[in-house]
Order: structure tokens, then C-alpha cells, then sequence
């Protein structure tokens, strides 16, 4: 145990130090003198990871030492670039990091055997319904750029989508891993393809009816993509059927299809998406995308220097580029680290994905191995959901970027996403250098 906490230790500390320094960097060339707030808002941010880094060592001391420092990096690199943007908002941004590491430790502590969840999944599905459509309801549902993807209850205001991904991830483990093999071997054979019995196929279309929901009520294309994408994925973890895969993908087309032509505002959002460049658009609701287009284009190949891209003109009321510190952070961090910088940044998502999913191959139980799943596959459709929107891969939509852009809801909930990551990676890890 000795050995595997040094070792652990020993991965964690060093992407951290460098990181938190070049984050005191950044804030002294901001300053027109040096002052001392830099290095201590680089100390605490430190002193922050170094507690979150310890109760891992010793409440989780298996667990796998690479995704929390990953974590650490891409907070601390988005508090850097929201300070960047507008320095209120990063320290409300650095206040939401203090309180999603205390929900961190929370989990890590109280939920030491997170299977105990199988038995509330039902609850816990109720829960995540209630979280997706909040929004639409009268008096706390607060309307965003057509789009219904927050609550506000007196002064906080947060989008409750963000925890319902956790939520639905936790139900659609623990359902699937009871009856996935009544799925595959105790439905009818039609064409070839296993179709499951009414009673077993029934929660998961009500799952793909929440996702269509998403689109009619809440008007939200990226929640419900990430929603719907995660179950696809535990479908086929849980199966090994892509027949089913390719049902559940055919019936999202048609909803697509139906939603996108009987509500205005998701039309909007797809022909702003197939050309942004419209002159009816480009003044309207294209001018975030063309925006975020010209933006990229001229960071280039190395950027124009951190803290040098243009954001506003003296003389003007408007941003030339629209919610930067949130839906365009990532056209800001293009523009100012180039081609390279954007690379490097989704390189370190790339290695956090690729370790939760090491996770789930790891875990020997059903429960642990789909809940490891989940959570990685959310988390990696929603880095693709909104870089694909500011890169016009795909229609743009209002979640956020994991740990880089703003907003307190986002921070929270992926940091309970890592600490649930990091349980069951420490209940695999434990278990392999048990005996079997």
C-alpha cells in the first residue's frame, strides 16, 4: 500500500505545480505592478489540490492516480482563461472550484461503497427526470438563447442538467445490469434482430422519450445528444448488440427529424449550423458561429499570444465574440494558443477519457464496469457537443466545456462525476491485488 501511494503521489504532484505556477504567471502580467494576490491565489489553488489529492491517498489509496491530477489541470487552465476573459467571473469561478472539491471529498468519503446505489435506481431515475425537465418550471426556469438549461433559486442560478447526467448514468447501470441478459436472450427474433419484451424494453424508452422531451420543452439539441449518446453506449456495453445501437440511433433521427420541423428554435439553431454566413444570420443568430469561425481561423497554427486576443472594442457595446468565457471559451483558447493549444487541450481530455474507460475494463462486477462507462462516455459527448458546435461539426448548443468553462453547476457535478470514477477505480484496483 506504502508503495502504490508514492507511486501515486508521485504522478499527482508534478502536472500540478507547473500548472499553478503558470497560473500566478498569468496574473501578474495582467497587473500593471506585481502583487502578492497572484502567487496567493496560485497557493491556494495548490493547497486546494494538495487536500483533494491527499483524502484520494487515503480514503481511495487504489484508485487510479492520473485522473484527479487531469482533472486539476484542466480546472486550473480554465480559471487561468476565465480570469483571461473577465476577472469576476473567475473569482466566482475559483469559489464554485472550492465548493465542487468539497463535494469531492463529500463522495469520497460518505460513498466508500457506491453499489449501494443499485438499490435506489428508481428513486434515483425519478430524480434525474425532475432535474432534466426543471427549467420549464414556472417561477424557477430561467430562459437562455431560446433554450430553457437553468434554475434559479434566489441569488444561484444552475443548470440542473448537468447533475441529471449523473442521475440517468446510475439508473441505466443498475437496470442494465439486471436485465441485460433478459434483453439479448428473452426477446422475440424479427428479422434477424432480438426484440426485448415490453416490460423490459419500457424504462428504456422512457429514458428515449426524456431525450425527445429535452428537445420539445427544454429545446436543448446538446443535453439531450449526451443523454441519449451515454445510453447507446451502456446499451451496447451492457448487450454487445449494435442492433440495438442502430434502433435506438434510427428512432433519435426521427425525433430529430419531427422536433427540428415543428420547433422554430431548433430549426434556427440547424440553419445557422449549415451556413452561419447568411447575411440574415450573420447579424442575428449566426453571429456567435461566424464569430467563433473567424476567431479560430486567425489563431493559426501557434496563436496570437495568451491575453491578446481581441474580445471587445474600446468603442463598442457588444462582445466581438459572445459568451466567451462560456459556450467560446474553447474558440478563445484557439485563438490565443492556436492550432497547438486547442490540440494539447482535448489531448488532455482524450487521456482522461481513456483512463475511465481503463476504469470500467478493469472493474470485475457488472454494476462497476457500466457505471464507469456512463460517466466516461457523458463526459466525452459533452467535450464533442460543444467543440463540435464552436467548430461547426455539429449545431451549436449552451453546455459547457468539463472544468474549463464557467459556471458553478458544471464544476460541481463533474467533480462528483470524478470522485465517482475514482471509487470505482479504487474498488478494481483493490480487488485485482486481492485474491480472486
Amino acid at each position: 500500500m506504502a508503495k502504490s501511494v508514492s507511486k501515486s503521489a508521485s504522478a499527482a504532484l508534478p502536472p500540478r505545480l507547473p500548472v499553478t505556477v503558470g497560473f500566478a504567471a498569468i496574473l501578474v502580467q495582467r497587473s500593471d505592478a506585481f502583487s502578492d494576490d497572484a502567487l496567493r491565489y496560485g497557493g491556494i489553488f495548490l493547497a486546494l489540490c494538495l487536500v483533494g489529492h491527499v483524502v484520494i491517498r487515503f480514503a481511495a489509496p487504489h484508485a487510479d492516480p492520473y485522473l484527479f491530477p487531469l482533472a486539476a489541470v484542466l480546472a486550473c487552465f480554465g480559471l487561468v482563461v476565465v480570469y483571461r476573459v473577465n476577472p469576476e467571473l473567475a473569482r466566482d469561478q475559483a469559489q464554485w472550484f472550492v465548493v465542487g472539491l468539497a463535494f469531492f471529498i463529500a463522495t469520497i468519503v460518505f460513498l466508500r461503497d457506491f453499489r449501494v446505489l443499485q438499490r435506489y435506481r428508481y428513486t434515483i431515475a425519478v430524480a434525474g427526470l425532475l432535474l432534466l425537465l426543471a427549467p420549464r418550471i414556472p417561477g424557477i426556469g430561467v430562459q437562455s438563447n431560446g433554450a430553457f438549461l437553468s434554475v434559479k433559486l434566489g441569488p444561484i442560478s444552475f443548470q440542473t442538467a448537468e447533475f441529471g447526467k449523473i442521475a440517468v448514468v446510475i439508473f441505466l447501470a443498475a437496470y442494465l445490469r439486471d436485465t441485460r441478459h433478459v434483453l439479448v436472450e428473452g426477446g422475440r427474433r424479427v428479422l434477424g434482430i432480438t426484440i426485448p419484451a415490453l416490460r423490459h424494453l419500457g424504462p428504456l424508452l422512457i429514458i428515449w422519450g426524456a431525450a425527445m422531451l429535452m428537445l420539445i420543452f427544454i429545446r436543448d439539441l446538446g443535453s439531450s445528444l449526451m443523454y441519449f449518446g451515454g445510453f447507446l453506449a451502456l446499451l451496447y456495453v451492457a448487450t454487445n448488440r449494435f442492433s440495438f445501437v442502430a434502433i435506438g440511433l434510427s428512432l433519435f433521427m426521427a425525433g430529430s427529424w419531427f422536433v427540428t420541423s415543428h420547433i422554430s428554435h431548433v430549426q434556427e439553431r440547424i440553419n445557422v449550423w449549415l451556413d452561419p454566413f447568411q447575411s440574415k444570420w450573420v447579424a442575428a443568430q449566426g453571429y456567435q458561429v461566424a464569430q467563433s469561425l473567424f476567431s479560430q481561423a486567425d489563431g493559426g497554427l501557434l496563436g496570437t499570444g495568451f491575453g491578446e486576443a481581441l474580445l471587445k472594442l474600446p468603442s463598442a457595446k457588444g462582445n466581438l465574440l459572445p459568451e466567451a468565457h462560456n459556450d467560446m471559451i474553447y474558440a478563445v483558447i484557439v485563438n490565443e494558443l492556436g492550432l497547438v493549444g486547442g490540440i494539447g487541450l482535448l489531448l488532455v481530455y482524450l487521456l482522461f477519457i481513456q483512463r475511465g474507460f481503463k476504469t470500467a475494463m478493469l472493474a470485475r462486477d457488472s454494476f462497476s464496469k457500466l457505471l464507469a462507462t456512463g460517466l466516461t462516455a457523458v463526459f466525452a459527448l459533452q467535450v464533442f457537443v460543444i467543440v463540435g458546435g464552436v467548430t461547426r461539426v455539429i449545431p451549436l448548443t449552451g453546455i459547457t466545456l468539463p472544468f474549463v468553462s464557467y459556471g458553478g453547476s458544471s464544476i460541481v457535478a463533474n467533480f462528483v462525476l470524478l470522485a465517482l470514477l475514482l471509487l470505482v477505480s479504487d474498488r478494481a484496483r483493490r480487488e485485482r491485488l486481492g485474491p480472486a
